[in-house]
């Protein structure tokens, strides 16, 4: 049976966008190797966070199913592609994923397709990997097939901004491509703009969010000389933030995490060197500076434990929140992993307290579960607030402790020590 939609990669990105295409009305398919992750779908069972098991119920009843059989992708009139593109050994992108998609869909290319990457690479990925694969069948981008790029804005547990209201980029290897895209995602996104072409939209992607890390590695650094002057950042930022124009406040924190921000400005800079022979010299310092900021917290933790004449070696530390963001459980590129191996390698006794995560290791060790909050709040020689979550009453644990770390710079208790 003809689909509207068909969507390659049913992760953080793939699943919601099917569930507001299905919202608007369009019938959607999904494809995913993963056969646990088909076979839950199928059930009723979310393994996302902006997702709930009643959400994907909701999306079956509606007509959605999920498939690991490819020849399925040949009866849909549009095939967006949204498998992860991870770092490679050499700092690039791992385009294993992109590539492995783009065969899946070429071998079941049918006339008058749309063929859509959403997945971040780096610019020219769209017109040097995807359109020479989908014309090897003898079907003409432009012509007989259409092939676009747009990039994935997903934020995970943003309450505000979501796959219909987040304004969505579209470029096009032709003008013709780009007009299809831009009517197909017009049906169900309030806002669609349209790039140039699928350079810029790829490169639109990068731009947004090496801005954002390298914003983060300024303060990351000011919040180190700051400590050191005794000078309270979080205080500067708030006097920052008074100014109506030409400030836009970021914060320091323990590191950088999630599926973009320690990732996708690699991808710009690894780009340059490898297409330009010299560095993208602010994303590498950047890059240098957001990296070493778990070293930094657990040198910083060694030092609070200094002060009360303790050692390191045999302290009781209790890491809370453990995921990259708060209030919701994705732990990809989170901080706390490289945080906890280096409070272990100086030989603490490093537990962990996350209300969305229950089992968690970190580089190879298993880190304990603190099933007590309140008591295993009250006995650790030092607590660290890694990640915010809403459960938390920051001020009342930090009461309850013994000594009390603040990196989120969420406590107003005199017992908080700020980052």
């Amino acid at each position: 049976m003809p689909k509207d939609l068909a969507i390659v990669g049913l992760g953080y990105v793939g699943l919601p966008l099917a569930q507001e295409a299905i919202l608007a009305g369009l019938s959607v398919i999904g494809f995913d190797v993963n056969q646990a992750v088909v076979d839950g779908l199928n059930s009723g069972t979310s393994h996302v966070d902006d997702l709930s098991d009643a959400d994907v119920a909701a999306m079956v009843t509606q007509g959605f199913r999920a498939t690991t059989d490819e020849a399925e992708l040949a009866n849909a009139s549009n095939v967006v592609i949204c498998v992860p593109t991870p770092l490679s050994e050499d700092g690039g992108p791992d385009l294993g994923p992109v590539r492995s998609a783009t065969a899946t869909v070429a071998r079941n290319l049918a006339p008058g397709m749309l063929v859509v990457l959403e997945s971040t690479t780096y610019p020219g990925t769209t017109e040097e990997l995807l359109l020479p694969a989908l014309e090897a069948g003898g079907l003409q981008v432009g012509k007989d097939i259409y092939l676009a790029f747009s990039p994935e804005r997903v934020d995970p547990g943003n309450p505000v901004y979501g796959i219909k209201n987040t304004p969505k980029v579209v470029g096009g290897i032709t003008p013709a491509c780009t007009q299809r895209v831009t009517d197909f995602y017009s049906r169900f996104i309030d806002t669609v703009v349209v790039a140039r072409g699928t350079r810029e939209a790829e490169t639109a992607k990068l731009l947004e969010n090496t801005y954002r890390h390298i914003n983060i590695a300024l303060v990351n650094e000011m919040a180190r000389f700051c400590h050191e002057l005794n000078i309270d950042l979080w205080d500067v930022i708030r006097l920052a933030s008074t100014k109506p124009f030409g400030f836009q406040a970021f914060y320091p924190g323990p590191g950088v995490g999630g599926h973009c921000i320690p990732i996708d400005p690699n991808y710009l800079s690894h780009n340059v060197r490898s297409r330009l022979g010299y560095p993208f010299r602010f994303v590498e310092l950047a890059q240098e500076i957001n990296a070493t900021m778990p070293s930094y917290v657990a040198h910083r933790a060694q030092n609070i434990l200094n002060d009360a004449e303790l050692a390191t070696k045999g302290a009781t530390v209790l890491l809370l929140g453990v995921t990259y963001k708060p209030n919701i459980a994705d732990q990809r590129e989170s901080p706390a992993v490289d945080l906890a191996k280096a409070l272990l390698d100086l030989g603490a006794e490093v537990s962990f307290h996350d209300p969305h995560v229950q089992r968690w290791s970190a580089k190879g060790h298993i880190i304990p579960r603190a099933e007590d909050l309140t008591a295993d709040v009250a006995t650790a020689d030092l607590v660290i607030l890694v990640q915010n979550h809403r459960e938390y009453d920051v001020d009342g644990l930090a009461e309850q402790s013994r000594r009390f770390f603040d990196t989120r710079g969420c406590a107003t208790s005199a017992k908080a020590i700020a980052l």
